[in-house]
C-alpha cells in the first residue's frame, strides 16, 4: 500500500527537468537498457551500461536528463561537472565549425556555440563557464558571456554566513568569486594567505554586501567558532609533536597559515585564549604545552 503512495505522489510532483537530476519512475526494461516514465517528455531511455544492478520496475531512480547527439532526451546516473544554471571551469576538448566542446563528465561533450563565445575558444585549455539550457530546441549547453547571469538581484546574505565560491580570476586586489551560482564577490589579496587557482571550489563567508551587489568574502570562519576550532588543532599539533611547537605570534603569515591554513590574526587570538586558560606557555621561539 505504501509504494502505490509513492507513485501517486511522484506523479503529483513530477516535473521533468532537462539539464538537472530528475527522479523519475522505471517503466520496463529493454535489451538495450531501460525506459523512464518522463511524464509530457514521453518515455526516457537509461541505456544499459548507467543501469544499476538493483534497480527493477516501479523504482523511482535519480538521474540526470540531457539530449544526446540526435537530440533524443536521455538519462543516466553519472553526474556532470555542472548541470544548468551552474557555473564550472571546463577543458576544450574539440573545436569543429559549430564551436567549441567542453569535457564535463559525460560521455557526449558539451557544446559552447560561436555565438556564446565572449573570446575564441582553444582545444586544451580550460575557461570558465555557465551551464545553460536553450528551451526552443531542449539542448544543453554552455557560455563564457557569464556577466548577464550574475548579480541579476541584490544578494540577502547576512555578515557570516557561509557560502560556496568559484575562483574566477586574480586581479590587483584579490581574487574575483563568483558566489552561490548567483553573485560576484572579491577576496582580497592582504586577506588571502595561500595560493588559490581558478576553477578552485570552496566554501567562504560572507563579510559584507556592498550596495553595488557585490560582495566581500573571508576564507575563515567567523568568530568565536574559527578560533575555537583552531584552539583545538593547536592541541592536537603540540600533542604529536610532543608539546612544542616553534610558532609563535611573531612568526610569519606564510609559516602559519602552511602549518594550520589560518591568519595570523586568529593564530594570536587563539594562543591567546590558550594562555589565558593556562595550556600553554608562550616563549621566544614557540609555544609549549602545559
Amino acid at each position: 500500500m505504501l509504494h502505490f503512495f509513492f507513485i501517486f505522489v511522484y506523479y503529483i510532483f513530477i516535473m521533468i527537468e532537462i539539464g538537472k537530476i530528475n527522479s523519475l519512475r522505471v517503466v520496463k526494461f529493454v535489451d538495450f537498457g531501460a525506459y523512464l516514465d518522463g511524464q509530457e517528455k514521453g518515455e526516457i531511455l537509461i541505456p544499459k551500461r548507467y543501469i544499476p544492478l538493483t534497480m527493477k520496475v516501479d523504482d523511482i531512480i535519480d538521474v540526470f536528463i540531457y539530449t544526446d547527439s540526435d537530440d533524443r532526451i536521455i538519462a543516466t546516473t553519472e553526474t556532470p561537472y555542472a548541470k544548468v544554471d551552474e557555473f564550472a571551469y571546463l577543458r576544450v576538448t574539440s573545436v569543429n565549425k559549430v564551436g567549441a566542446f567542453l569535457d564535463w563528465g559525460l560521455l557526449k561533450d558539451l557544446l559552447v556555440p560561436f555565438s556564446e563565445q565572449k573570446q575564441t575558444l582553444e582545444e586544451g585549455n580550460s575557461y570558465i563557464v555557465r551551464v545553460f539550457l536553450d528551451k526552443l530546441t531542449e539542448r544543453v549547453a554552455a557560455t563564457t558571456k557569464i556577466d548577464k547571469y550574475l548579480n541579476a538581484e541584490l544578494p540577502t546574505y547576512q555578515p557570516d554566513d557561509a557560502v560556496e565560491i568559484l575562483i574566477h580570476s586574480q586581479t590587483d586586489i584579490g581574487y574575483k568569486a563568483i558566489v552561490d551560482n548567483k553573485f560576484w564577490g572579491i577576496l582580497y589579496e592582504n586577506e588571502v594567505f595561500r595560493t588559490l587557482k581558478r576553477g578552485q571550489r570552496l566554501t567562504a563567508y560572507i563579510k559584507k554586501v556592498r550596495p553595488d551587489g557585490k560582495i566581500d568574502l573571508n576564507l575563515d570562519k567567523p568568530g568565536f567558532e574559527k578560533i575555537d576550532n583552531l584552539t583545538d588543532r593547536i592541541i592536537e599539533k603540540l600533542k604529536a609533536n610532543n608539546g612544542f611547537i616553534g610558532v609563535t605570534d611573531k612568526s610569519s603569515p606564510e609559516t602559519i597559515y602552511g602549518m594550520f591554513a589560518a591568519s595570523k590574526k586568529t593564530y594570536k587570538k587563539a594562543i591567546g585564549s590558550l594562555f589565558k586558560q593556562r595550556l600553554i606557555e608562550i616563549l621566544e621561539d614557540g609555544i609549549r604545552l602545559k
